[in-house]
């Protein structure tokens, strides 16, 4: 071997290594859920008197949500809870003209079903989501904070089935409920997505839970105890996951939180690839930027060891993705530099590192995947698919990764939502497919490199590689000239605020004008 090949090699082995530690972490975390597989907490039961259920605030943050905020607003107004003790805030800091949407459909609400429900309307949107919830937190009566994104669709009997659960314990501070999938079938990527939200609720949540680690809530499908947010600090605008850190922020305080997987609640997938970037892009910067302002904090905390390791593995674990792009890199002329070598202890290296590093995700998403259906007829074959999908959405991943430990940006990006309408928001533009293919056109390359030099046991890998990142490249290549051919214009841009309506507004509709909290 030349000193380059010497160099590759090494290097190559030592990124996958790294990444076989956070394979070992999946592992991890199935031993904990199946060790704790019987301790999944027990709804309690709903009894008690009406006048003994505490106040609830619904909150609903939406910025520009003209598709869904129908959909949203009428399935909030339907919770089974008595109407004295049910508040609503429609949160909206939006620039187009969905707010008259939101303002004529909660005057409707208020009149033919006597829900209070308010929408709260910000000049400006400072602080984004934890601005709006701060701002609304500020006002709101009620004891407890229920909380949903514009894309999900309570059930009715939702707060008949999380609020009982805070009776047991006066320092349990949120409860969070189950992720489930209004659009599932819409298509491949809706499928693989649905399995990584699956292994995340079922697997991760569960586990953490049910062990006494921390876990955290998702930013949605959650109540909150109103004194343990103020307790914690509030809601902040330092990071783009304000969900993660008041949750951290919160446990570090010594409040207790209850995962409840029995409760669930449909949201609406991302349905397109640039969408989908969009999405795991500001929780993977946003993740990072938690850690960088909890991870001292919560390395020095008076908590057993296994709590503070486990959570900044958690924290940190997005890492992998710069990894998996070097690994995607560096594969195809290892081949090369192994396959000169000619020496059989190479598979001693290659066994353990495939173990770790592939089998643990697998096999992660297989039992996943058994959870969420009962069964693993017709999901098996997503566990392909969705590794070459979590591999191909490195490139993307890599950048927010960067800007999570490097910068201080926290502009907001929402994720576009269809819903049942025709008009569909464009996602922002990107130039990153040319990057994925040219990968992916390296890693086929490599492949058929490999059969000639009889190299078998790396063909499967470099071809699924390969195919990640074709199949994130084309995706997002083709709905981005689609993008720029149908419309040009981006919705979600500032605008000038759409005139009023000519019709006068109707005296009973509620709608507040809120400054910006003076803390941002």
């Amino acid at each position: 071997m030349t000193p380059l090949q010497i160099a590759i090699t090494a290097l190559y082995f030592a990124t996958l290594g790294v990444l076989s530690l956070y394979g070992a972490h999946r592992l991890q975390i199935l031993w904990l859920w199946w060790r704790h597989r019987g301790a999944a907490p027990e709804l309690p039961p709903r009894g008690g008197d009406a006048d003994d259920l505490p106040t609830v605030t619904v909150q609903l943050p939406v910025y520009n949500e003209r598709n869904v905020i129908s959909r949203l607003l009428r399935a909030a107004a339907k919770l089974d809870w008595p109407r004295d003790r049910l508040e609503i805030q429609v949160l909206d800091d939006s620039t187009d003209d969905s707010t008259w949407y939101a303002r004529e459909l909660a005057a409707d609400l208020r009149r033919r079903l006597g829900v209070d429900i308010t929408v709260l309307h910000r000049a400006d949107r400072q602080g984004y989501k934890a601005g709006a919830l701060a701002a609304g937190t500020a006002r709101a009566r009620g004891e407890f904070l229920a909380i949903f994104d514009a894309d999900f669709v309570p059930p009715r009997d939702f707060l008949r089935n999380v609020l009982p659960t805070f009776r047991s314990d006066p320092r349990i501070g949120m409860v969070q409920a189950r992720w489930t999938h209004l659009n599932e079938d819409a298509g491949l990527l809706t499928r693989l997505s649905a399995l990584l939200l699956d292994g995340h609720f079922l697997l991760e949540h569960s586990a953490r839970n049910r062990s006494g680690r921390f876990f955290n809530f998702n930013g949605t499908a959650g109540v909150w105890r109103k004194s343990c947010v103020a307790d914690a600090g509030g809601w902040r605008a330092d990071t783009l996951t304000e969900d993660l850190d008041l949750s951290l922020r919160a446990q570090l305080a010594g409040w207790r939180f209850v995962f409840l997987p029995q409760v669930c609640c449909p949201a609406e997938l991302p349905d397109t690839m640039l969408a989908f970037r969009l999405q795991q892009g500001r929780w993977a910067q946003g993740t990072l930027q938690t850690a960088r302002k909890l991870l001292p904090r919560l390395l020095c905390a008076p908590l057993p060891a296994a709590v503070r390791l486990e959570t900044a593995v958690h924290l940190t674990s997005n890492i992998a993705y710069p990894l998996v792009l070097v690994l995607a890199a560096l594969m195809p002329p290892s081949v090369m530099a192994r396959a000169a070598l000619d020496s059989p202890w190479m598979l001693l290296l290659d066994v353990p590192a495939f173990f770790f590093s592939t089998f643990s995700v697998a096999l992660f998403y297989g039992v996943a995947a058994r959870l969420a259906a009962g069964t693993t007829q017709g999901r098996l074959g997503r566990l392909l698919p969705v590794m070459g999908l979590g591999l191909g959405m490195s490139v993307g991943q890599s950048r927010a990764v960067l800007r999570g430990l490097l910068s201080d940006d926290r502009v907001f990006l929402r994720t576009p939502k269809r819903g049942s309408g025709e008009r569909e928001y464009r996602p922002p533009d990107t130039s990153l497919p040319v990057l994925e293919l040219a990968i992916c056109g390296h890693n086929l390359l490599g492949a058929v490199r490999a059969v000639q030099v009889e190299a078998w046991g790396s063909v499967p890998f470099l071809l699924l590689f390969g195919w990640g990142f074709g199949y994130v490249g084309v995706l997002s290549l083709v709905e981005q000239i689609r993008a720029h051919r149908d419309a040009p214009a981006q919705p979600d841009r500032a605008a000038p605020r759409p005139r009023a309506p000519a019709t006068p507004r109707p005296a009973s509709n509620p709608v507040v004008l809120l400054q910006p909290p003076a803390s941002g």
